[in-house]
Formats: C-alpha cells, structure tokens, sequence
C-alpha cells in the first residue's frame, strides 16, 4: 500500500469524531480527492496525461479543443452574438483545452474572442498554478462558483471529465432493501507502508439506512426500482452532480450547459447485471477497484447517469437540447474532414500516423468517442431554440 499517512490520519480523525463512529462512502471519496492539504486533486505534483494516471481527449492534441471552439462560436451566434459572452470552465485540469478553445476562437473569431469573458472554476491550487503558467497572455480568470452572481451568466457553462469525479453515494440491497455504504476503522492498527513511524486504522466498510432521503428520490426520479434486484447488488448515486446542475441553473441567465463525461442512462447504469457498480480507481494507467489503497495517491471516479441529468434539468427548468456520444458529436463539428486532410499533410510517416492515431482514439466508440455529450439551455427565445446545435447534426 502507497497512501499517505496525514490523509489516513485526517479521514480517522473524522470517522472518530462523528457521532456513529462512521462517515458515508461519499464523505470519503471527497476527502481522499479534496481534502485541502492532502488530497489526491490538491497535490503539487498531479499525474495527469499519458504518463500519469489517466488521460483525457486534451491530451491527444489540440483537436478536440478546437472542435468545442468551433460549437461555442455557433452558440455564441445562434444567441445573437452578444457584446458579452461567457465560456464557463468547471475543473479545467492543466489548462490544455482552455488554451485550445482560446487561441482557436483569437485566430478564427476574433470579434467573438473581444466579447468573450472566460471563467475557470478550479478547487485545486495546485492544479491552478499549472493553469495559470499556461494560459499566460489569454483572457482567462479564476474563481470559486459561489463567487458568480445569480442569473448572471450569458453563454455556456462546460465540463470535460468532471462530474465522474465528484463524490459518490455507495449503496448495496441487503433482503430488498437499499442500505448505504459506510465507512470506519478496525481496532486493529497497522503500520503505514509509506513510513516506519506511525500508525493508522485500517478502513472497513458497515451498512446502514441511507443517511439522505434523497437517495430514495433519486430512484424515483430516473424511474429505476433497484429493490426488485437481488440482495448484494451495489452501485452509487451521484448527488453532488445533481446538487451541482442546480446550482449552475441559478447563475446562468441565458444560454447552455455543455457536459461531457463517461457514463450510461439510467437503465443501463441500474442494470441487474452490473452487480458491482462503476466505481473504478486509476493509478499509473491501472485500473482497480480498491478505493481503500493508495490513498490519496490515486483517482477515484464512477460513471454519469445522464438520464439524472435530463430529470432533474426539467426540475430545475432547463430544456435539454441533446445526447449523443463524443465520436458523433466531434464528427458533426469537423473531425471527419480533419482525419481526411491527413492524406495531404506533409510531415513525417511517423508524425501522420502518430496524428492518425490521436483522431482514432477521439472516435472509439469503446474509449473516449463512447463517451456521453449532454447539453442542457435556458432562456433562449423560440427562434434560438430552434436552431440546431453543430454538434447534433448527424454528418454526412
């Protein structure tokens, strides 16, 4: 075991001080991601990209970037070019796709880029100096969500591999009944591998009743009846992306919620054969699913219910505009023609088809091109909502 002994101490602090000796899966999960001093997103040193833990599509270049500048430029039009205009990024990573939206709309919409107030919601200091040395010179500034007014915002709030990495409810059935996944410690200590001073508890799971209400509501909600399934079936429920969605529909006045993320509708997501949820741990490339090592040194996530989204866009009074998946959605915004100038581009073998490869990889169905594309509006008038986004034309 890698975890680090102040983040172990911090949790088991917690867990003691709590009045039942136990935190929710949720509470943990946040802790071991976002815990200010010691969590794995709050770290100087965050292994992001191809030699890290996990990559995403803004590490194969500056095409998907680009691609989701070319859908920003049409909404930007489509609402009338307004003479302000938002790009709100939520969990902007290293900066890579601000940089690629940003310099593509300075080059190619240059009256776009003069209206454009670009806003980076970031918790992660760490991951904020990278952000800051690489969007030096652009129009970019930092700051925390409560900061923007209510109905405020004209534009579009975005978010690429956010919401699968907020914390999560754990849940399991025990004789048709929904018990919540828990978190404490054993009486027996055991030395931390990472020191030869020390000692932490070691974390075990309890169930008990579900700590929210909501829990239950939320399976209302998306219309799925878990009971009916058979007893140690387990999955999760996001809570925090629903809280978050709220919270995004207040600030914004008029325009789009823009979110793309891994993740399945409701009857897939609840399905009677994944027994064992979506949680999934990320370290160096390996995937596993132990949230109880290599603490705070590794990445938790779990996949998106988009059909959350839509329920509760409607509750809040958002109007969903699409769902589609990556692949199609980058295809329709002009992936297909770029992939076809590959055969006139003169560089090297090794550089085309090292190209060729990072497109490939935006299209898999089975990686990143499978991924959910979920967009959300409000406040538009009837001629803007009848236009229909770049990116949910199907290509030809």
């Amino acid at each position: 075991m890698d975890s680090n002994p102040a983040l172990c101490e911090a949790i088991a602090n917690r867990i003691t001080a709590s009045p039942l000796k136990r935190i929710t899966f949720a509470e943990y999960m946040d802790m071991v991601l976002y815990h200010p001093k010691h969590g794995y997103y709050f770290r100087k040193t965050i292994n992001l990209g191809r030699e890290g833990d996990y990559y995403t599509s803004v590490h194969l270049g500056a095409d998907f970037g680009e691609l989701l500048a070319v859908q920003f430029i049409q909404i930007w039009e489509i609402m009338g070019k307004p003479p302000v205009f938002h790009l709100v990024e939520l969990g902007a990573g290293q900066g890579y796709l601000a940089a690629d939206v940003l310099r593509y709309i300075l080059t190619q919409e240059p009256v776009l880029y003069q209206a454009l107030t670009y806003i980076i919601i970031e918790k992660s200091p760490a991951l904020i100096d990278i952000q800051q040395q690489r969007l030096k010179g652009l129009k970019v500034r930092w700051c925390n969500i409560e900061e923007i007014p209510n109905n405020s915002i004209t534009g579009c709030f975005f978010s690429n591999e956010l919401l699968d990495a907020l914390p999560v409810h754990q849940l399991e059935l025990e004789t048709g009944d929904i018990k919540e996944i828990y978190v404490t410690t054993t009486d027996n200590l055991v030395p931390t591998a990472s020191s030869n001073t020390g000692e932490r508890k070691e974390f075990v799971e309890v169930k008990g009743e579900p700590s929210t209400l909501e829990i239950s509501m939320y399976f209302d909600m998306v219309d799925v009846d878990i009971r009916s399934y058979s007893d140690g079936y387990r999955s999760e429920v996001n809570l925090n992306a629903i809280e978050l969605l709220g919270t995004l529909t207040t600030k914004l006045r008029r325009g789009y919620i823009l979110t793309i993320d891994y993740g399945y509708p409701a009857t897939r997501y609840y399905n009677p054969r994944r027994r064992e949820g979506t949680l999934q741990c990320y370290w160096k490339h390996h995937s596993h699913n132990d949230p109880y090592v290599n603490i705070g040194k590794q990445d938790i996530t779990a996949h998106i219910d988009f059909t959350a989204l839509e329920k509760w866009g409607e509750h809040y009074g958002l109007k969903k505009v699409g769902f589609t998946q990556q692949g199609l959605f980058l295809m329709s915004l002009g992936l297909g023609e770029r992939i076809a100038a590959l055969s006139y581009m003169k560089i090297s073998i090794p550089d085309l088809i090292k190209r060729r490869d990072c497109l490939q990889q935006l299209l898999d169905p089975l990686g990143l091109g499978g991924f959910g594309v979920f967009v959300h509006s409000k406040g538009l008038t009837e001629v803007e909502s009848a236009q229909q986004l770049k990116g949910f034309i199907e290509p030809i």
